[in-house]
């Protein structure tokens, strides 16, 4: 089975390890709104170690899933670019210049490319500019998913022009919130303690976590991720048309996970 317009060849197997990494990993974020013990746990490492476990399996998993050299080149290419513009903002008020370019190139590429650019194009920003830790498994796995939204949205072979853009654009500033969110939700349970109203409650009722978290989110994360929803739309209006055009016209010209073929010298002689 190969995803429509994915150039990376996507099998049961990968469906199935990717899942379960995924699922590893969302245990990481989601895990304070269904523990039961009676006071915060101080075993953080475990999560950690957990998306780190579920980050290795995936790229392992899809990197031995038949990538051809011109897929491994683009991605190693893309992958430079996206880790060179997310320092550019430096995560000031949210702007984050990496995510248009990556949501467009998981458009055009697919969505198990864009699962794998969003991965590996966080890691080496992270090495570039000295951002390794504990966080690192969470802004790798949320950017994963964010690629492979993209590369899963409808029309990817139908839908052009003004239609594809608008589209893009509300995917942009909603995914851009995505992660806010994904990454309030890896800290907030240590946070702000156990003393205040918006601070995680051990064993409490679900509903009354998810409004402490809700109202923690809005408060204090919402100066950047309205900048970064902003921006990343901004982006792909202005600029969208003229990346998508770029990338298309190099799928189209590099014939991906199209077979190479040799002929024999004689051959060819015997012909001409």
């Amino acid at each position: 089975m190969m995803l429509t317009g994915d150039i990376v060849k996507f099998s049961w197997r990968n469906a199935l390890v990717l899942t379960i990494a995924s699922l590893i990993s969302a245990a990481g974020f989601v895990w304070p709104f269904f523990y039961t013990g009676e006071s915060l746990p101080r075993t953080q490492i475990f999560f950690w170690v957990a998306i780190s476990i579920a980050v290795l399996l995936a790229i392992i998993e899809i990197s031995g899933s038949g990538l051809d050299s011109k897929s491994i080149a683009l991605l190693g290419v893309l992958s430079a670019l996206i880790a060179a513009l997310r320092p550019l903002g430096a995560g000031a008020i949210g702007i984050e210049p990496m995510w248009f370019l990556l949501i467009l190139s998981a458009r055009v590429f697919g969505p198990s490319f864009g699962f794998l650019l969003g991965l590996i194009s966080v890691f080496v920003s992270a090495l570039l500019t000295g951002g390794l830790g504990p966080w690192l498994g969470y802004q790798m796995f949320a950017a994963a998913w964010i690629g492979l939204l993209a590369g899963l949205l409808p029309g990817a072979k139908s839908l052009r022009g003004k239609g594809e853009i608008a589209m893009l654009i509300v995917f942009g500033a909603v995914a851009s919130e995505l992660f806010g969110i994904l990454m309030d939700l890896q800290f907030w349970p240590w946070a702000l303690g156990s003393q205040t109203q918006l601070s995680f409650v051990a064993g409490a009722p679900i509903s009354e976590n998810l409004s402490n978290f809700f109202t923690f989110h809005f408060l204090t994360a919402m100066a950047w991720d309205i900048p970064r929803a902003v921006f990343t739309a901004g982006l792909i209006l202005f600029a969208g048309h003229a990346v998508l055009t770029a990338l298309r016209r190099t799928y189209v010209r590099a014939a991906f996970l199209t077979p190479i073929e040799f002929i024999e010298h004689e051959k060819v002689q015997r012909e001409v």
